[in-house]
């Protein structure tokens, strides 16, 4: 299959381009955590800089026994033997594909990623809608129906992707939609592979993210990594734990046959400070507590910015995203614009006004919805010394540099809109999938 540039990589580059080119650029498309390294995690990554030979391929001893004392303060009991560590999420999501083999079902909306990666390793896709407010996790009825119907016509489909909390949507599955998927799961012989990678940056201290690990353990697949909570994409760790059971132990055989291929072992240094990061010391949790913060204070008024002029929008729950509908907009854009689908929608964006978001299609919503994901979290400064002010701050909307970036999105939405798609909006509901 043809392959191109992953939908928040490109964006990001197209932003980049604009920048070198001296244009005003709007930054909401790319899902980098935007803050800086905590002190703490540059010391664990220099203490083990002289550490150069190869390791295990399933990750040293000390970061797979960290992990899973992870897992275990969050009531997922965890045989450190059942972790495997690699050089981000993404490689090791690929590689479970690999191992686990057959079709795979997605939430749609779902992550840029998931679809692709499927597609890569030679399957099929079955994208299945969401409950509204509800992201990461397809409905579970519908899941059923679909697959029977995929293997009705000779489709061996093997896996589901769950994201708890949701990438796009910035929203929780509610703990009856995630034991109902489990269940489900086990109904049709499916491993369940939950993607929890924003766990810890869920907004509400009250609220948690279910897994389905809880209530499926013997087919679920747990993955995680540093790039999220602790801001560290560029250091590109990942770990994934897999069940207590024979499924469990084939699964990591197979997987570990396809990372010796590929990477042969996470990179020493990053593995060592990767265990300081998920033995949790108190310094790193306040930190984490306070990105937190920061994401939900900053997401959700973006999101209300987008309400306000008329969208749909569910209030961000967990990371820094939100998923706004424009269908109120429908017949302005396409009279004063000629726009009728998401991608032209967040094309004008972009290009006339420099504000980069990704349309919804991009993650498995239908081509004709004017829904987009909205990253907020480059939004928190130009520089280490802001982002680092507004993570301390006690109310960072009232930093001058955040508040022009949200003041100039609501600029865009007024010039692009119809302007008085606000009279009347409510300011948050659900947002539709492309089950519409």
């Amino acid at each position: 299959m043809a392959v191109t540039l992953s939908a928040t990589l490109a964006v990001n580059e197209a932003l980049a381009e604009r920048r070198r080119r001296g244009l005003p650029v709007l930054p909401l498309g790319f899902g980098e955590a935007g803050l800086p390294v905590h002190p703490a995690m540059r010391e664990a990554l220099v203490a083990g800089g002289g550490n150069n030979a190869y390791g295990p391929v399933a990750g040293v001893a000390e970061l797979r026994d960290a992990a899973a004392g992870y897992w275990q303060r969050r009531g997922l009991p965890t045989d450190p033997d059942l972790v495997v560590a690699g050089p981000g999420s993404k490689p090791l999501l690929y590689s479970l594909l690999l191992a686990i083999g057959g079709d795979t079902a997605t939430a749609a909306p779902s992550w840029v990623s998931y679809a692709a990666q499927v597609q890569l390793a030679g399957f099929e896709c079955l994208q299945i809608p969401t409950a509204p407010t509800q992201g990461g996790v397809p409905q579970p009825d519908l899941l059923a129906a679909e697959v029977r119907r995929a293997r009705a016509r000779g489709r061996d489909v093997r896996s589901v992707i769950i994201t708890a909390p949701d990438n796009p949507t910035g929203t929780l599955a509610s703990d009856a939609t995630v034991r109902r998927l489990a269940e489900t799961a086990r109904e049709l012989d499916l491993v369940v592979i939950s993607d929890e990678i924003y766990r810890d940056l869920v907004h509400d201290d009250a609220a948690q993210a279910r897994s389905a690990a809880e209530y499926a353990p013997e087919r679920t697949v747990v993955s995680t990594g540093l790039s999220k909570n602790l801001a560290l994409g560029g250091w590109r760790l990942g770990v994934v734990r897999l069940p207590d059971s024979g499924r469990g132990r084939s699964l990591r055989a197979g997987l570990l046959g396809v990372a010796s291929e590929i990477w042969s072992s996470p990179a020493a240094p990053i593995q060592q400070a990767g265990a300081y990061a998920f033995t949790e010391p108190p310094e790193l949790t306040a930190h984490i507590r306070r990105s937190a913060h920061l994401h939900g204070v900053v997401a959700r008024a973006a999101a209300d910015r987008f309400a306000k002029a008329g969208a749909m929008a569910a209030a961000p729950q967990a990371a820094f995203y939100s998923y706004p509908d424009l269908e109120a907009w429908r017949g302005h854009l396409a009279r004063e614009h000629g726009v009728t689908t998401g991608a032209e929608l967040t094309a004008l964006l972009l290009e006339d006004y420099g504000l980069g978001v990704l349309p919804g299609s991009e993650f498995g919503d239908s081509p004709d919805a004017l829904r987009m994901r909205v990253a907020t979290s480059q939004l928190y400064g130009e520089t280490d010394d802001q982002r680092a002010t507004a993570l301390e701050s006690d109310d960072p909307l009232d930093l001058p540099w955040i508040a022009d970036h949200l003041d100039r999105l609501s600029e865009v939405l007024e010039q692009v809109g119809p302007g008085d798609a606000a009279d009347g909006a409510p300011d948050a509901v659900a947002v539709r999938t492309s089950a519409d």
